[in-house]
């Protein structure tokens, strides 16, 4: 299990432009069309990663408990299909069915929003605010697999309930932690 650090986009960033295909609704969806009022949530995830395994209940609980609160949520899948077929649309859209997400799961074929987003691994998370500015990027929170550390979120939903408040996320974040993004 190969363990990769997010890059940490400098915090302020404005959340890169995107125009993906939903693995489950087959339409397209951009940037504007997934925020939210008060923001968007981009989580890069895949299917075959032994670290978004086992966070994937809590991300389909999170996009539950944070539906209609007014941050848009998306999660986007860029690895190498042709080298790791769990990572397929059609694959992603079973796990989006089988865990039960409620939000879009899209495909970047060509890796070019993973590149403008730097995402670096999976699962890797972008949190912007009302104005699409990066707010936050980081860990879920603390658990890892095999650790005994709970899956509760919390370090995400700290800071998208402090972006629902209106209010600066704390800068010290800690980076995300799970599979490299598998590029071409």
């Amino acid at each position: 299990m190969a363990r990769t650090e997010s890059a940490m986009l400098a915090l302020g960033t404005h959340a890169p432009e995107f125009s993906l295909p939903d693995v489950v609704s087959g339409g397209m969806v951009d940037l504007q069309s997934a925020s939210g009022p008060k923001g968007l949530l981009v989580m890069f995830i895949c299917r075959h990663c032994p670290f978004v395994k086992h966070v994937e209940k809590e991300l389909a609980k999170l996009g539950r408990d944070y539906e209609g609160k007014g941050i848009g949520i998306i999660a986007i899948s860029s690895n190498d299909a042709a080298n790791y077929p769990d990572d397929a649309p059609a694959s992603l859209a079973e796990q989006a069915r089988a865990v039960g997400f409620s939000f879009s799961y899209l495909y970047d074929e060509t890796q070019e929003v993973a590149r403008a987003y730097a995402a670096a691994c999976t699962p890797d998370f972008f949190l912007f605010d009302g104005n699409l500015k990066l707010a936050y990027r980081g860990q879920l929170d603390d658990s890892r697999p095999g650790s005994g550390i709970p899956v509760t979120g919390e370090d995400l939903r700290t800071a998208m309930n402090t972006v629902l408040a209106g209010e600066p996320v704390h800068p010290i974040q800690k980076p995300s932690l799970g599979c490299n993004i598998k590029w071409k």
